[in-house]
């Protein structure tokens, strides 16, 4: 080894044998340290990322098995899977080295070493590692690039049987100019279906047009949605263009469609089988070619039921039905989901996060989502935000087990995270009346992040 190359890791329960190899390898790698004991190195691969890590096969509460080597070592790859891991013991035998090969170690070195030996090792090891980490970037790379390419619907990620049908259903649907209704909890990804259809559909060339009716007062709704001439009313200064006309050609989508009250589903219902619009303060009626979209979060065919929707609006609107289904019901895809996010949010917020681990992916599993995809998607942004680690853990994850409430009701007033979780540790902590462990498990944090946390917020 010419020049100092690698960041090597050594953990091993004797002290001479630390020394002796931080003498040896200081002269010829870019960093070395080393650990007594093996229950440290989570912590260690979290501050830094190490070309390789030497362990030590035996520790001093089991001498001979080597058991304890390869337990550490399934802690290590599940943190990273493209770390590299050397073994070092001074009971190597074949069967262990083959042992230690099939679990995932790179290679096997025994004690006491030769020093050529052990620096070729090394060296070969630091290669291998960054060879990894060139083939993972090089994968994500192409990733994305046959994503683009290859993937019809690219702002939806799912692989569950669930997903899967809607995925046939849009690819049959956009081809035509059929009137889709989108039902779905909030945080699902209706939007996202409608922009797939239209991007698939033969008008992708013509504008697309989204209008959220549930934000719209009901004074402005015929202003908004069909336009209005100069003069029509007392803020009426010049001639304003509606939704409908913009949008003729093209798509219109209407989200939350349900928020309609009865009169203004009867005006909707008029424009739409006449396919044309008065604006307001006019009386010659325009004609409009739009292709429409249609989206809901309520249980619509209960509110026709209920006398709450028009049923002849409802028949206009729902040629094609797609159902899509809530998050808890397909946990299937939230492991690509996250990783998903994980990649946006780290490039964002120029963070050095490798991956979620097993013990985080199950955290994420057993929760319920009232927030779906999107309260998913903030779980993750924030931390990303929050995490000083190389890799996110469960404890990095704060999920509230009250299934009643979600963020989309949003108590705390802001939607800043660092407010939030200010906010929700300050309440936590009197909820337990200060103590620490009750908190930081209610918290789903260890008592080491709570403590980091409350001494960012000054609590």
């Amino acid at each position: 080894m010419d020049e100092k190359k690698g960041k090597i890791l050594v953990v091993d329960d004797n002290e001479d044998i630390l020394f002796a190899l931080k003498l040896l390898l200081r002269q010829h790698v870019e960093r070395i340290e080393t650990l007594s004991g093996p229950e440290q190195i989570p912590a260690m691969m979290q501050k830094e990322d190490w070309d390789v890590i030497l362990l030590d096969m035996n520790f001093t509460k089991d001498a001979i098995s080597g058991q304890e080597g390869f337990d550490a070592l399934s802690v290590i790859l599940d943190l990273d899977p493209n770390a590299v891991v050397v073994f070092i013991t001074a009971y190597g035998d074949a069967e262990k080295a083959v042992k230690a090969i099939k679990s995932g170690a790179t290679d096997f070195v025994l004690k006491p070493w030769q020093n050529e030996k052990i620096l070729a090792t090394i060296n070969s090891a630091v290669n291998l590692h960054r060879s990894k980490v060139q083939a993972a970037s090089l994968k994500i790379r192409q990733q994305e690039i046959s994503a683009v390419l290859d993937q019809p619907f690219t702002d939806f990620i799912g692989n569950s049987p669930e997903m899967q049908e809607v995925f046939r259903t849009i690819k049959k649907v956009a081809a035509t100019d059929a009137n889709v209704l989108i039902l779905g909890e909030n945080g699902t990804g209706k939007e996202l279906v409608a922009r797939a259809i239209y991007r698939n559909s033969i008008r992708k060339e013509e504008v697309f047009i989204s209008v959220d009716l549930g934000s719209i007062a009901e004074t402005l709704f015929e202003s908004e949605l069909f336009g209005h001439e100069k003069g029509a009313f007392t803020d009426a200064h010049k001639m304003k263009q509606g939704r409908f006309e913009i949008a003729s050609g093209g798509t219109l989508f209407l989200d939350e469609i349900g928020n309609l009250s009865y009169p203004l589903q009867s005006k909707l219902l008029t424009v739409i089988e006449r396919q044309e619009v008065v604006r307001v303060g006019a009386t010659k009626p325009l004609p409009v070619d739009v292709r429409l979209i249609c989206a809901t979060n309520i249980n619509i065919h209960e509110d026709v039921s209920k006398g709450n929707f028009r049923q002849d609006l409802l028949y206009r609107i729902n040629t094609v039905e797609i159902h899509l289904p809530p998050l808890r019901d397909r946990t299937g895809d939230i492991p690509i989901l996250a990783d998903h996010f994980l990649k946006i949010y780290s490039k964002k917020y120029k963070k050095s996060i490798r991956n979620i681990q097993s013990s985080a992916i199950k955290k994420l599993n057993q929760y319920q989502w009232p927030g779906n995809v999107r309260e998913l998607q903030h779980a993750i942004e924030r931390a990303v935000i929050m995490s000083d680690s190389t890799s996110l853990g469960a404890e990095d994850f704060m999920l509230s087990n009250d299934h009643s409430a979600s963020f989309d009701g949003n108590d705390f007033g802001t939607y800043n995270l660092d407010e939030i979780e200010k906010a929700v540790i300050n309440k936590v902590m009197k909820q337990n009346q200060g103590n620490i462990s009750q908190a930081s498990s209610q918290l789903g944090l260890t008592r080491t992040s709570l403590y980091r946390r409350m001494e960012k917020h000054g609590l």
